[in-house]
């Protein structure tokens, strides 16, 4: 085998040159995916990669498959096993981001019967710095793409299939000269931004859209629910919230595994409090940075540990 980097797919490490798939796979045609994106967090002084919450990662694809008709041989304790022989293997010692996609394999095109159609699973894992430059407050639009109802798509889960309507609204945000874009449901209040849930600030209260918002029941965001709580004994109150709300409110920010927390500054061009990273976002970005780098040894068992090479 070469000396790297690796990938994981039908069952086995590989070199990732050699990860490929066919024209005709299904999943290529027909959206008939799930994934899920995961952060591994460098810390030098520790020498290790932490992997954050990566269990309820897997468990989550997991409900994916389920949703899919997938029925892939491993447990959620099993792919933790696969991931980090795979990150100790490729030996990365920086930022990671790890991204497991399990997929109706076969290469049969004119088949729409979920449960005729077999299915394989692949990792692949690599450098990745800032998906947004979350040190300052970005701008946003309010995107002229809706977020699907769970009855026209799962939207609970990640399904490869919904995120064209995630990538539409980024492109259209980005093209406009926005960082951001904001998508609203399908009754014109708040969902999530295109990869990222959504948390506002008002008067000292932080609300979120509920889970009957066609949200993504997002890791991050339930993990800074958990450290609001813990850290700044403050509660989230999952609500409907309006576009104009946004508009009014004294802070808002986005989490997800890729932005981690980043400050919305702007929304539709109107100011959201002073433009800036607000107080209390500033807070829940430097606990959430703590956590992630394995420095906060009340979390630690969110963070599993990797050593690159093995040490």
């Amino acid at each position: 085998m070469s000396n790297g980097p690796y990938a994981f797919l039908g069952g086995k490490v590989v070199p990732l040159a050699d990860a490929k798939v066919g024209i005709m796979t299904h999943a290529l045609h027909y959206g008939t995916a799930a994934f899920e994106g995961i952060r591994g967090n460098w810390n030098e002084a520790h020498g290790k990669v932490y992997i954050f919450r990566l269990k309820e990662h897997y468990e989550r694809l997991i409900r994916g498959c389920k949703i899919l008709q997938m029925d892939l041989p491993y447990s959620a304790d099993e792919y933790v096993d696969i991931t980090t022989n795979l990150l100790e293997q490729n030996g990365y010692r920086e930022d990671v981001y790890i991204r497991p996609l399990a997929f109706k394999s076969q290469e049969l095109v004119a088949n729409l019967k979920l449960h005729e159609i077999e299915s394989d699973f692949g990792l692949v894992i690599l450098p990745f710095g800032s998906y947004i430059d979350n040190h300052r407050a970005i701008r946003c639009q309010t995107s002229s793409w809706r977020r699907p109802d769970d009855s026209v798509m799962p939207t609970g889960v990640k399904l490869t299939g919904l995120y064209t309507t995630s990538i539409l609204a980024k492109t259209e945000a980005v093209k406009a000269g926005f960082d951001e874009a904001i998508l609203l449901n399908i009754n014109g209040t708040v969902s999530e931004g295109s990869g990222e849930n959504l948390f506002m600030i008002t008067d000292g209260r932080i609300s979120t859209p509920g889970e009957t918002e066609n949200e993504l029941l997002g890791i991050t965001r339930d993990t800074v629910k958990t450290l609001v709580k813990n850290e700044l004994g403050m509660d989230v109150v999952e609500r409907v919230i309006h576009r104009s709300e946004l508009y009014l409110a004294d802070e808002a920010f986005l989490t997800g595994t890729a932005a981690h927390v980043t400050s919305m500054g702007e929304l539709d061009s109107r100011k959201i409090g002073t433009g800036e990273v607000g107080p209390i976002t500033k807070q829940i970005q430097d606990i959430y940075a703590d956590v992630v780098k394995g420095n906060n040894p009340k979390y630690m068992d969110w963070c599993t540990a990797v050593v690159p090479g093995g040490g």
